[in-house]
């Protein structure tokens, strides 16, 4: 109980600590990545594509400082997903990313990949790309997924 409640006063600690704009993105950041969450439970994939391509379409005004805005998205999303219950697989992750990334104007790819297990088990991973660089879903052994053809049409 003891050490519940002292992680309990270090994260407010730290929420304090934070700007009224880094507290927006984490809320936004929550609720959006519980949205793709129970999306992906719920709806078949292209579907859940469509409805977020609907709401965080491309912005049209593209940012200046584009690496500044990937940084914080991304920090928010990995802030938020390592807290989230239940735990975040990387598709969720990744589409949450994209979406906060186009909502800033920020042009970006999702990207899944396969890879066959050591037993032989096929496994797939999703990450997110932007001018050819990962910018989220990197991790050891990353490089042993295929990429699958883009969902872009790019």
């Amino acid at each position: 109980m003891q050490d519940s409640l002292k992680s309990v006063k270090q994260v407010w600690q730290k929420l304090q600590a934070l700007s009224a704009t880094d507290l927006r993105l984490l809320g936004h950041t929550a609720m959006l990545m519980a949205a793709i969450r129970l999306g992906l439970w719920l709806l078949p994939f292209q579907t859940l594509r469509r409805w977020l391509s609907k709401r965080y379409p491309l912005g049209q005004r593209r940012q200046s400082n584009s690496a500044a805005v990937i940084q914080k998205v991304v920090w928010a999303v990995e802030v938020v997903s390592w807290r989230m219950p239940g735990g975040v697989l990387c598709l969720a992750r990744a589409l949450t990313t994209q979406a906060l990334l186009h909502q800033h104007g920020c042009d970006c790819e999702l990207r899944i990949g396969v890879a066959k297990s050591a037993a032989g088990a096929l496994e797939a991973h999703a990450w997110v790309e932007h001018q050819g660089r990962v910018i989220i879903g990197g991790m050891p052994g990353f490089s042993r997924f295929h990429p699958l053809p883009s969902l872009e049409g790019k």
